[in-house]
C-alpha cells in the first residue's frame, strides 16, 4: 500500500519533501527516524521489501546505501553488506532502480548515502538527474567536505535534490559554524551529527552527545536547520535519548545485523517489528 504524507504534495520539490518530513515529525511532537539499508543487501528484491517494511513501521526518511569497495566511514558490518551487494551484481543503476521501485510504493523521502568516487565515475550531473527521476530527494556523502562539494552541490540543486553534511564530535566550533552556514544555503538540508569518533556500528554511551548537540544547535538555531544523530544508535533507549535532544535518529548497523540474524522468510517481519519498537521511542513527553 502506498504510504502518504499529507504535508507532501505532488508539486513539492525533492528537497522540500525532506524538510516537510521534519515539519511533520515536529508537529507530531516526536523525533525523526531514519533507517539505513544497503541497496542490494541481502538481495535487490529483498532490500526493497525490508525498506517498505520500515516505512510501514514509521520511518520518516530512508537512507539507501550505495555499495562501494572502499567505503572508509563504514564499520565492518556495513562494509560486509556492501561487498556482498557488489558480489551479487549491484551497481549504481541497480541502486537507482531500487529507489524507483520504493518511491513508486511509498511517499517517504529517500536519501542516497555513499562515497563520492562512484558518483564521479557515473557523472555528477547525470547521477543527480537520474536520482531525482528515481524518486530520490537528497544525498549524504560522508567523505565530501563542504569546500570540495561545489560541483556536486550545483548538480544536486539543479535537479532539486538536497545535500547533507556531517559534523563529527572532534569538530572545532569555528568549523561547525562554517558547515552550518554552508548547509543553510541548501534547500532541505540538515546536519548529520556523528555521535562518536570512529566508524559506523561502534558502541557508545553518548556521554558527549548533550554537549556536542548544544554546540551544534548554537549555530543551527538561527537557520532553523534540523539536526539528526547517527552512529552507534541501536536500542529504543538510544532513540528516546536522542529524540529528547535532537530532531532525529539514524540507525544503520543494527538493521544490517538484524537481517543477518534471520532467514529470508523472516527478515521483513523482523525489520517491521524492530522499527516499530524504535518508532515508539521517538515520542516526546
Amino acid at each position: 500500500m502506498q504510504q502518504t504524507n499529507p504535508i507532501l504534495t505532488a508539486t513539492s520539490s525533492p528537497a522540500q519533501r525532506v524538510r516537510a518530513a521534519f515539519e511533520k515529525a515536529r508537529q507530531d511532537q516526536r523525533g525523526m527516524l531514519l533507517p539505513y539499508f544497503m541497496c542490494g543487501y541481502p538481495s535487490a528484491s529483498q532490500s526493497i521489501e525490508v525498506v517498505l517494511a520500515a516505512v510501514e513501521a514509521g520511518a520518516d526518511l530512508i537512507e539507501l546505501g550505495l555499495p562501494f569497495s572502499d567505503s572508509l566511514a563504514d564499520g565492518a558490518t556495513i562494509q560486509h553488506a556492501g561487498h556482498q551487494a557488489l558480489e551479487r551484481g549491484m551497481n549504481m543503476r541497480g541502486c537507482l532502480e531500487i529507489a524507483r521501485q520504493v518511491s513508486a510504493r511509498s511517499s517517504v523521502p529517500l536519501l542516497f548515502m555513499g562515497s563520492y568516487n562512484p558518483l564521479l565515475a557515473y557523472g555528477l550531473e547525470a547521477f543527480c538527474r537520474d536520482a531525482a527521476a528515481s524518486g530520490v530527494c537528497g544525498l549524504i556523502i560522508p567523505d565530501l567536505p563542504p569546500e570540495e562539494a561545489t560541483r556536486l552541490q550545483e548538480a544536486a540543486v539543479a535537479s532539486g535534490l538536497t545535500l547533507v553534511f556531517l559534523i563529527p564530535p572532534t569538530t572545532p566550533d569555528e568549523r561547525i559554524g562554517q558547515i552550518v552556514e554552508h548547509a543553510s544555503t541548501i534547500a532541505g538540508s540538515f546536519i548529520y551529527c556523528v555521535s562518536l569518533s570512529g566508524v559506523t556500528g561502534s558502541t557508545s554511551k553518548f556521554e558527549i552527545l548533550p554537549s556536542l548537540l548544544a554546540r551544534i544547535y548554537g549555530y543551527t538555531k538561527k537557520h532553523q536547520l534540523p539536526v539528526v544523530v547517527g552512529f552507534g544508535i541501536t536500542e529504543p533507549e538510544h532513540i528516546s535519548l536522542v529524540s529528547s535532544l535532537a530532531d532525529g535518529s539514524a540507525v544503520g548497523t543494527a538493521l544490517v545485523k538484524l537481517l543477518d540474524q534471520h532467514e529470508e522468510a523472516e527478515q521483513v517481519e523482523a525489520i517491521r517489528a524492530y522499527m516499530h519498537s524504535l518508532h515508539e521511542a521517538t515520542k516526546r513527553a
